[in-house]
């Protein structure tokens, strides 16, 4: 789902005299992935003016001296240098090749410039951390892939990341998810500059949906930042993902790390980019949906495997994060299974379930920031839980289109508007 400011109009500065708005310059760096970098090209480099999408002039520029290695090993030599930059009304950073190391200088400066001359910045991806170290999204709504999210809040503690959005417009800086979000953004400027027909005639072109709704909540995963690895409350971390079957509420999580409420909350976000209480919600309902697709456990069995206080709690937060109610998903899910294949394994009542217990807590990949009502389940220390089951940060519209005539969709695979 996009999330468009409410005051984008007004945060959006005017063009000096020597910028203008049709012309898009995009910023490579050696060691971006190819796919990022081809999605502005796509969009904003090649004619299209008989399918009724006007036309933009695209610059694509250096940020650093060439050639520019990218995926596979290919190279690429940009037609412009940074210098270029100074004519674009649009600047897109589609990658950035490393969210550990700071991009050059030189593009950081060139990136301020553009912006106090009223240039639309544009972060794809991990394009966002290079936006973030130029300073342009302090203070701002942004979002980045679900696995980089934890990191660049932590990096840059002034970044309000919102972790399940496809993108967030915030007037003269957006920002997009991970790989395909970046083409859901770009429709969205197109659409936003040219409007609905345009983007819909580009879409067709594209052979892609001209809005999804929805957000990166389907695809987030159980795992850990790689920074969170040496820390204390990693170890706090682990335990509750281990023990989402039991009824334990952020109260205890804070007990076991030796801390006060207040102190656990700022840590576990400094870390992660993600309240406790919305993130132990998200990882309640992942292990629903394993549990639904895997199981033939009833919905009622379901919800106390995962630690929810009711079946009603479990069907609230359900509905809010993915936009079906459990019976539903599972029905669709075996609908779409694949015909023919070998039979899947099926955990019936009398096996016991271990929840994901596994191997250790992957450090590769972030942990997730779900918002939503607090965790279901009874409380040790009384209230938290209680509001769990009322329903509080109710976010998006439950989907359901289809992919195809003929295969039913699967609830909760919803897209961005």
């Amino acid at each position: 789902m996009s999330q468009d400011s409410a005051t984008a109009t007004e945060a959006v500065r005017k063009l000096s005299g020597r910028r203008r708005r049709e012309v898009v310059a995009v910023l490579l760096f050696s060691g971006g992935p190819i796919f990022e970098s081809s999605i502005p090209l796509s969009v904003f480099g090649i004619d299209r003016q008989d399918a009724g999408v006007p036309r933009y002039r695209l610059l694509v520029c250096s940020g650093e001296e060439g050639p520019l290695r990218t995926t596979g090993g290919l190279e690429l030599t940009a037609p412009y240098g940074l210098e270029a930059i100074s004519r674009a009304g649009t600047v897109v950073v589609p990658a950035w090749r490393s969210i550990t190391s700071p991009p050059p200088v030189e593009a950081l400066d060139a990136l301020r410039r553009a912006h106090e001359e009223g240039a639309r910045i544009v972060g794809l991806c991990t394009g966002a951390f290079v936006l973030a170290a130029a300073g342009l999204l302090d203070g701002r709504p942004a979002t980045t892939h679900w696995m980089y999210a934890p990191t660049l809040a932590k990096r840059y503690p002034s970044v309000h990341v919102d972790p399940r959005e496809l993108f967030v417009d915030d007037g003269d800086v957006l920002t997009s998810a991970g790989t395909a979000a970046g083409i859901d953004l770009c429709l969205h400027i197109v659409r936003s500059d040219h409007g609905t027909e345009a983007a819909g005639a580009l879409a067709r072109r594209l052979v892609v949906p001209p809005r999804r709704s929805g957000g990166q909540e389907r695809y987030l995963d159980r795992s850990l930042p790689e920074e969170i690895g040496s820390d204390p409350l990693a170890e706090v971390v682990a335990w509750a993902l281990e023990h989402l079957h039991e009824q334990f509420d952020v109260e205890t999580l804070a007990a076991r790390a030796y801390m006060s409420r207040r102190t656990f909350d700022r840590r576990f976000r400094s870390l992660t980019g993600s309240a406790p209480l919305q993130w132990l919600i998200t990882q309640r309902v992942l292990q629903a949906q394993r549990l639904l697709e895997t199981s033939d456990y009833s919905v009622d069995e379901v919800a106390g495997r995962c630690g929810f206080r009711s079946p009603v709690a479990l069907r609230g937060h359900f509905r809010r994060q993915l936009g079906s109610s459990p019976a539903a998903y599972r029905a669709a899910y075996r609908a779409r299974r694949p015909q023919g294949g070998g039979p899947e394994h099926v955990v019936t009542a009398a096996e016991p379930v271990v929840p994901s217990q596994g191997s250790p807590v992957s450090r590769r990949a972030p942990l997730p920031a779900q918002p939503g009502p607090p965790p279901s389940g009874p409380s040790p220390s009384g209230p938290s839980t209680a509001v769990a089951d009322a329903g509080r940060g109710e976010h998006g519209k439950p989907g359901s289109e289809a992919y195809a005539a003929g295969r039913p969709a699967l609830p909760g695979q919803r897209s961005a508007p």
